[in-house]
């Protein structure tokens, strides 16, 4: 706040006070402040944020609200000013960075250590003077400027809290357990705090005082360790500890005394949940039981969250697992929290992936279901014990015990696909002015073929034959006498469909992860290999001889994840050059029969495609007229189709006018994407497939892996590049392997020119349409169409 207060007369500052969800709201009143109320009085905002805001939508609504506005900006608009708790993302961002080269910074970061300058140290020496002349000895429970003022010191803190050094473990009084609850609640909640109401509700059952006593009174001698405040004079007064380090300090002193963390939760939980919780307190035991932080060990790029809260990691680490379930266990059956699923999800979770107890974690998945039924993140814990249950190694499982676990495993997952789909179908129909776009949980997809690896490999190992049974080249009807269990046979429904729906959900993700690309977070790259890995286990490495010559040609090309269009294009990540070239041979074989399909022509061109950038063979076709003879395939395909369209058909950089339809193929190729992809990509960035590179033929075109690889040097890294920061571009020598494009920004769209036509095409960074004027770019194509990326102003000197 003071850093707004020093920049007032600069900026126009201001904090985000309101929800993250009421982001077009925001960026009205952020574009108003710009403004100044007159499109005359422009001057940038500083804006203070928390860091939980979704930044991309943020921007995303301060761009269409400049837009609606008609409002030409040379100046920056925002700077989004972005407080957080923790070093730990800035670190992992830094570490990212430095990983793949990025030198030109578009966020810059300041993090804050608790080592004061000698300047500092000056200003608070003359501080604590004034305090103290003020306030005299009173000052020296001041403790926040004080520990500030120590430089944190540990000696401090610990004279501070020295009162608690005689608190025994039996017959605390009820200030005592008070203090308890606001040390614990504020060493894992910081910022949290109890109403004055309920802490004298709670003190009022001491009949050693009598009266109406104050509280600062009732909590002698801890009273210099909490504060009471006001956030408004509407709202009562707040009671918290004086400092975090405090509360932090106190919790270990009290644990050391015999009141350990899980004595003082579970009697703050009884306590507190007799009467009406209050949805700020609700929302505080929340965070306290069932927050995860980001993980700050191990590797910097991974940025899964810790299993549990901190709360609940340290009663594992300090005590055990099972008072950890007990504390849960009390807020999850609380009548007061009795509608709240997250609490016995969290113990379900610690009961199977902790304590190993599948029994009691499924009751309670089933009742963290039965409270929220129609969540798919708490369904997906139901089919997470079973698969856990199957995975556990330790247990010596039979075949039947293990298609009766997958059975459950799968079912619970199919179970979490379907209220998935229903929540993405429902948020769609919201207001999507005034609700952040959440993208479709994959989830249950992806765990389904994580069980279906693990059942594969469990059974395997047992009896080779399986092999064959799951692989669909026997019927297990034939060979129950060598699998040794006739009862094997109740299965068979299960048996029977395994290999279908592994294809159908391998098909779903490698699509979903071709195409799009999260704009939160990278997508993690084991998802992706799991699923191939599934699928691949599923077809099976042989060759039926029975078959005829088309199904064993489709058999070659499931073998090498190529079957679809989305395989095809993404062969560059998981094969070598041979293997492209059997590609295109088989896509050729199948379009040589009578009566191809177009797609199958569609994924021959795009694997030759491929296969240029494999090995930069010349082809001196260029399939235009091919593609005309074909009629468009079925809807399922069409995207596809209409990529392949302007691929073919994009003007080359001699041509002087590009074809007549081009704007209306490139009208085709969107609304092919809207109709198949539109919803599935809901809040997803879209990865550019190929970017336009010189030439005539279809060698012109650069698959994103061949430039990937040309930036990172390093054929073997994995393909999770940032294309929405662009910095890629500005390597040297991707700059000389793409060809580089003029065209014009013109009422927030940006045009390509070819001679005297225009073409608009998508811009990858709204934020480069304020400024009309000619530009340059790069051309890239994502399967929705053209894209506009490193975007650079042309600065046309007049002649006069």
């Amino acid at each position: 706040m003071q850093v707004l207060w020093d920049m007032r007369k600069t900026l126009r500052c201001a904090a985000l006070m309101g929800s993250p969800l009421e982001r077009t709201k925001i960026a009205k009143e952020v574009v108003h402040l710009f403004t100044g109320g007159s499109k005359d009085d422009l001057n940038t905002v500083l804006l203070l944020i928390n860091e939980e805001f979704i930044l991309e939508h943020l921007q995303d609504s301060i761009m269409a609200e400049i837009e609606e506005q008609q409002i030409d900006v040379d100046i920056p608009v925002v700077i989004l000013f972005i407080c957080v708790r923790s070093d730990h993302a800035v670190l992992k961002t830094e570490h990212y960075r430095e990983k793949e080269g990025v030198k030109d910074r578009g966020t810059s970061y300041v993090i804050l250590k608790r080592t004061l300058s000698d300047t500092e140290k000056e200003e608070l020496d003359t501080k604590k003077e004034e305090l103290s002349r003020k306030y005299g000895a009173k000052a020296s429970q001041f403790h926040g400027f004080n520990i500030l003022h120590s430089n944190f010191s540990r000696d401090y803190i610990q004279e501070a809290c020295a009162v608690l050094n005689t608190v025994g473990r039996k017959n605390k009084p009820l200030k005592t357990q008070l203090l308890s609850f606001l040390s614990l609640l504020n060493a894992y909640v910081p910022g949290a705090y109890l109403l004055e109401s309920d802490c004298l509700d709670f003190l009022r059952h001491d009949n050693s005082l009598e009266g109406d006593i104050s509280l600062v009174t009732r909590m002698q001698p801890f009273s210099h360790l909490i504060i009471s405040f006001q956030h408004d004079k509407k709202y009562e007064n707040r009671i918290r500890m004086a400092h975090p380090t405090i509360a932090k300090h106190c919790t270990e002193l009290l644990a050391i005394a015999g009141v350990p963390r899980s004595d003082t939760a579970r009697n703050f939980l009884t306590q507190f949940g007799l009467k009406e919780v209050s949805p700020c307190l609700l929302g505080f035991i929340k965070d306290l039981l069932t927050k995860r932080e980001h993980k700050k060990d191990g590797s910097m790029e991974d940025s899964d969250l810790e299993k549990f809260s901190t709360l609940i990691l340290h009663i594992n680490e300090i005590e055990d697992k099972n008072q950890s379930a007990s504390v849960l266990k009390v807020a999850s059956t609380s009548k007061k929290f009795d509608k709240n699923s997250l609490f016995p999800q969290a113990l379900a979770r610690l009961c199977y992936g902790e304590l190993e107890d599948y029994k009691e974690a499924e009751i309670w998945a089933k009742k963290a279901i039965k409270r929220d039924p129609k969540k798919s993140f708490i369904a997906d814990t139901l089919g997470q014990l079973h698969k856990n249950h199957l995975r556990n190694k330790k247990l010596s499982l039979k075949p039947r015990q293990l298609l009766q676990l997958a059975q459950k495993a799968n079912e619970a997952f199919e179970h979490e696909e379907e209220l998935a789909e229903e929540e993405h179908m429902k948020s769609l129909t919201e207001n999507e002015k005034s609700k952040v776009q959440w993208s479709l949980n994959i989830r249950g997809q992806f765990s389904f073929l994580q069980v279906c690896n693990i059942l594969f490999d469990r059974l395997v190992i047992q009896n080779e034959t399986w092999k064959d049974v799951l692989t669909k080249n026997v019927p297990m009807g034939s060979v129950l006498e060598s699998l040794g269990d006739n009862k094997l046979f109740r299965f068979r429904d299960l048996i029977k469909n395994l290999r279908d729906k592994v294809e159908k959900k391998f098909v779903f993700l490698d699509t979903f992860l071709t195409y799009s690309q999260s704009v939160m977070k990278n997508d993690k790259s084991y998802v992706s290999k799991t699923a191939a890995d599934c699928f691949q286990k599923y077809v099976g490495s042989s060759i039926p001889k029975d078959n005829d010559r088309l199904q064993q040609t489709f058999q070659k090309l499931k073998q090498k994840l190529a079957i679809t269009s989305a395989g095809v294009l993404s062969c560059l990540d998981r094969t070598c050059t041979s293997d492209i070239e059997h590609i295109v041979k088989w896509w050729e074989e199948i379009c040589q029969r009578n009566n191809f399909p177009t797609d199958a022509f569609v994924n021959f061109i795009l694997a030759k495609i491929m296969l240029s950038n494999k090995n930069r063979a010349a082809s001196s076709s260029d399939y235009k007229n091919d593609l005309k003879l074909r009629k468009p395939p079925s809807s399922v395909t069409q995207p596809e189709y209409h990529l392949l369209s302007l691929l073919l058909f994009w003007p080359t950089d001699d041509e002087d006018k590009p074809v007549s339809d081009l704007n209306q193929l490139i009208k085709d190729a969107s609304h092919a994407y809207e109709r198949e992809y539109k919803t599935m990509f809901r809040s997803r960035y879209l990865r550019p497939i190929f970017f336009l590179g010189p030439g005539k033929t279809v060698n012109r075109f650069v698959h994103r892996r061949v430039i990937e690889i040309l930036w990172t040097k390093d054929a073997l890294q994995e393909s999770n590049t940032n294309w929405k920061n662009e910095s890629i571009f500005r390597d040297s020598i991707v700059e000389e392997r793409l060809l580089k494009v003029e065209g014009v920004v013109r009422n927030y769209r940006v045009y390509a020119r070819f001679r005297d036509t225009e073409i608009e095409v998508d811009a990858n960074r709204r934020d480069c349409l304020c400024r009309s004027g000619h530009v340059s770019f790069y051309i890239g194509f994502t399967i929705k169409g053209p894209v506009a990326f490193s975007q650079m102003v042309i600065e046309i000197t007049s002649p006069f």
